[in-house]
Parts: structure tokens; sequence; C-alpha cells
């Protein structure tokens, strides 16, 4: 509202009360989840790695499917009529500036992945080249094809796959609760397809379970593997002795950051960490563009993203059949799966600070800006580690096999200022913990008090603690696998919750008046043949002859008319 500031806004927004029902379900799940873990590791991994197996075996071609939907789906909104339509009111203004916006949706939706794959993933293509590439080891173009070929991979995984499935979910409800005035929370995005049904606030509320335990699960994975990074930095650089004692204290130092910001709100803490967030990791990859092999990334990124972009089709069709299912289990599917357990997470944070942008902005942002991003890191982290691996003394194989979090360090440690670039590394790491804990937990409360745009702070707060908590119950009890493989299981029903979600946004779409055939006609055609649209040949002859009949009919349709509060202009 006018003259008011960014926390006073938050502080005026409508604060929900707690759903009773789904947060007592949830939390009790929760934690027995959480206890079974700390006491019984073996039998719980154990478990969830059949379930894992099960899942991949028998529905690994539903992830890929999946996968090529949303991509489709969210080209489609974008370049059609529908992009034209506002999350918000016909004249509002983005809530975020640009910057700020593409920041908190890129720390939400991979920043500690990125800082955890970004060298591991290339080499491990690199050095185990993808069985779908088919390559001919005899061929003089051989090394040269598998460089080109990790980077591709690389790509392919965390590009526009990863980010068109964000993008669906997050458009969904951001057109939902900005568009249609309803609630933040999955629920509230069905309500074309539960609305009147007497079964509709029940499944209602089991897909906002099903949004809290994959957030949850999901969420706790990857702070797990963050901590598992920063412990390793302070092992590498300061010579702190690892340990599981060590990757506690640090889960517990970031959980308390986390609180402090927490109660800063979406406005202040989350804003300026991943923005800062954003900074740190350019001047990293800055650093290591200039200290690294310059002239063979800058060949390296336009090459390999051009074969990214012209064998997509061809990546995006590879299934177990006719190729190494193992291998497609362990990468491509893991990751479909991956990326669907934490849609309802980034995609609900996504919409929460994308109020007053068009579709198509959102879609392009959402899609083309982060998916960027990704390929400039990846083409610079893992182009370096590839071409040092094969060109210097340099072996970062020994590293690898210790464990992903340790390859970033390995690169940083053949280049200079070691102990400076990768204690901002491990700075990086902590900030993308607590924004990720930040932002999770916030999307958490949203979930938990029937889509409150302000969740109360110490709601927010429990599930961060929450969050953390799992992270080193799983840690503590060398559970960190099973917890990965629980959140590719609850992924499989949510894989049917998106395709559902995909059907009820294209229904509200479709009938909204800002993007009726005729406002896109009357847009391009101009006022007078906007009359005859409107009212017949017949009144615009009328208007012609007489000025003050033409003045009556454009106050009657001009800018100035009378619309309903959610009719576009």
């Amino acid at each position: 509202m006018p003259g008011a500031s960014e926390a006073e806004i938050e502080s005026q927004q409508a604060t929900r009360p707690i759903d009773k029902v789904v947060f007592g379900v949830s939390a009790v799940v929760i934690l027995a989840v959480i206890a079974v873990g700390a006491l019984f590791p073996e039998r719980f991994e154990v478990a969830s790695t059949a379930a894992l197996n099960w899942v991949i075996d028998n529905f690994g071609w539903l992830f890929v499917i999946a996968g090529n939907v949303f991509l489709v789906l969210a080209v489609y909104i974008a370049v059609s009529r529908f992009g034209n339509i506002r999350l918000g009111e016909a004249d509002e203004e983005p809530e975020f500036k640009t910057l700020p916006w593409i920041a908190m949706m890129f720390a939400a939706g991979m920043g500690i992945g990125l800082m955890f794959f970004g060298v591991a993933e290339p080499l491990t293509h690199y050095l185990t080249v993808p069985p779908p590439l088919e390559l001919d080891s005899e061929s003089p173009f051989f090394e040269d094809d598998r460089q080109r070929g990790a980077l591709l991979y690389s790509y392919f995984h965390w590009v526009l796959h990863p980010w068109a499935i964000y993008a669906v979910a997050g458009l969904a409800l951001a057109y939902s609760t900005f568009r249609k005035r309803r609630g933040n929370n999955l629920s509230e995005a069905f309500v074309p397809l539960t609305e009147g049904k007497r079964w509709g606030p029940a499944v209602g509320r089991a897909i906002d379970l099903l949004g809290i335990f994959a957030t949850v699960f999901g969420t706790a994975a990857s702070l797990g593997l963050g901590a598992l990074q920063v412990a390793v930095g302070l092992d590498i650089v300061a010579g702190v002795p690892g340990s599981r004692q060590l990757e506690l204290i640090v889960i517990g130092a970031l959980t308390a950051a986390f609180v402090l910001s927490a109660f800063s709100g979406v406005h202040r803490g989350v804003k300026w960490l991943s923005t800062t967030n954003v900074l740190l990791a350019a001047a990293i990859m800055v650093f290591v563009f200039f200290a690294g092999p310059t002239l063979f990334l800058l060949d390296a990124w336009p090459a390999s993203v051009g074969t990214y972009l012209s064998d997509l089709v061809r990546l995006s069709s590879v299934t177990g059949a006719f190729a190494d299912e193992d291998w497609m289990a362990t990468w491509t599917i893991f990751y479909w799966a991956w990326w669907l357990s934490w849609a309802p997470f980034v995609g609900t944070f996504i919409a929460r600070i994308s109020r007053g942008r068009s579709v198509r902005q959102f879609l392009v942002g959402v899609l083309l800006v982060p998916s960027t991003a990704s390929t400039v890191w990846f083409a610079v982290m893992g182009g370096t580690a590839i071409w040092n691996q094969a060109n210097t003394d340099a072996d970062y194989s020994g590293a690898l096999a210790e464990g992903e979090e340790y390859a970033m360090f390995a690169l940083l440690e053949s280049l200079p200022l070691y102990a400076l670039v990768s204690g901002v590394s491990m700075l990086l790491v902590a900030n993308y913990f607590v924004t990720s804990a930040d932002s999770a937990s916030l999307v958490l409360g949203s979930l938990s008090s029937s889509g409150s745009l302000a969740p109360k702070k110490p709601l927010v707060v429990f599930w961060g603690a929450t969050i953390g908590g799992v992270a080193a119950v799983l840690l503590l009890s060398g559970g960190l696998e099973g917890l990965k493989n629980a959140t590719i299981i609850v992924a499989l029903p949510f894989v049917f919750v998106m395709l559902l979600l995909c059907v009820s946004l294209m229904k509200e779409l479709n009938e909204d008046p800002g993007a009726s055939r005729l406002r896109q006609q009357l847009r391009h055609k101009g006022f007078r043949e906007a009359i005859r649209k409107v009212v017949g040949e017949e009144v615009s002859a009328q208007s012609s002859e007489s000025g003050n009949r033409w003045s009556r009919a454009r106050l009657r349709f001009g800018p100035a008319s009378r619309r309903r509060p959610n009719q576009e202009e």
C-alpha cells in the first residue's frame, strides 16, 4: 500500500489460524519417522531402499514422462495468450524487485545442490561416461565428446526440467493466491476440481499433508548435505577434525542462525541473505573462471549449451528400456523424483514472492534465468575440474571417491588463494543452509495455517527447528541415505498430484477474462475495432455519425469504465 514499508506490508497481511488437523497429523507422523530412524537406523534404511527400488522399477517411466509434460506446459503457457494475465490486480506492481526475486527463488531452488554437485557431477560423468551417450572409445574425438558429454548430462539434470517443475507448481499457487484471492497452500490450487464436492475438504488436507512431508524430508536431506560440506571444509581448511559431533554442531549453529533470520521475515532475512548468496556465488565463480582455463571455458560454455539444446528431445526420451537401467535409476529418474519432492516447497515459496508479475514474466524468470545461471556455474566449476583432470597433474578421483562433498574443496585446493576461497565457499554453504531452512519453514507455516501469507512466527520457528532436528537425528543415526530415499518415495504420489495440478491450472486459465481471445483482438486492432467486436457494426457506424454517441461509447468502453476487481485492464 502507498507509503508503507515492506515490513509494514508484511505485518499487515492476514495471518490465518493454524489448521489443527493438518499441523497435528503432520507433526505426529514426522516425529514418529524421526523416532524410527533414530532407534532402528539399519532397518529404516533397508526398508526405504527396498521401497525406492520398487518405485523406480515400476514407475521410472512415469517420472520421465511427467518431467517432459511440465516443461512443454511451461513453455506453452509462456508463449500463449495466458502470458498476459497478471498474478494480482491488473495494475499491481511486483512485490519484490527483480534481483531479490531471482536471488530468493534461486537460493530456495538449488543453492546447496549447486555447491555440492557443481564439481562432483561433471567429474563423475567424465570419469564414468554416461551409457546413454554411447561414445566410441576408439574414436579420435572420444576425449572431446567425453568432456562435452559430462557437461551435457549435468545441464540435463539441473537446468530446464527441474525449473519447469517448479514453474508449473509456483504458477498454479501464485495464480490461486493472488489472482483468485485464496490461501497460499496447495489444496487451494485444486479448488476448480474439488469445489462443491463432499470429499473436497478431505482431499485438500491430504494434498497439504503430502506437501508438508515432501518439504520436511526433502529440505532436511539437502541441509544434511550442506552440513557435511561445511564440516569437510572446516576439516580441510581449518584443521578441525571431521566427526559426527562436528556435523551436529554445524547443524545446531546454523539452525540457531535460521531462527534469527525467521524473526526478520521474508522482506528482511530471506531477501538479504539470498542476495548475499548470489553475490558470493558470483564472486567464487568469477575467481575460478580467471584462475582456471579461461579460454577453454569460453569455448566450452556455448558449445556444451548448444549441444544440450539440440539434443534435448533425445535426452528427454531416454528410459531404462534401451539404456542402462541402473544408471538411469541412479541419475535421471532419481533427479526427476527429487525435483518433484521439492516442488511443493519451492513452488509455494516462489509463488509467495511473485505477487504482481505477469504470467509470462513469471515463467520466463523462473524457467530461463536460473537455468542460464546453472549452465554457467557447471561450465565454470565442472569445466575447470574436467580440464585440470585431463590436462594437468591434478587428480580428483580420490577426493570424489571419499564423497561428493570433497570435490569442491579438491578443485579449490589446485587453484590460488585456497584458504580464502574455501572459507568464502563454506560461508556460502552456511548462508544457503539458513536461507533454505528459512524458506522451507515459511512454506510449512503457510501449509499448516490454511495458506497464510504471513504465518505466525512461533510456527515458522517450530518448523525450522524440526527440519534441523530431522537432519541432525538422521546424521546421528547414519540414516541420511534413508532420508534421501524417503523423499523419492514421497514423490511417487506427488507425481499424480502435480499432473492434476496441471489440469486445474489450465481449467482456470481458460476461464480467465484477462486471457480471452476477444481481449487479445482488442489489443491488436484498436479501439474502433473493439467497439465493432463488442456491440456490432451498426453501433460503430452510428457512433461515427454522432460525436455525442461516440463520446458515450468511449465512456462506456474506454479505460475509465468500471470493471470487476479481478478483471484485467
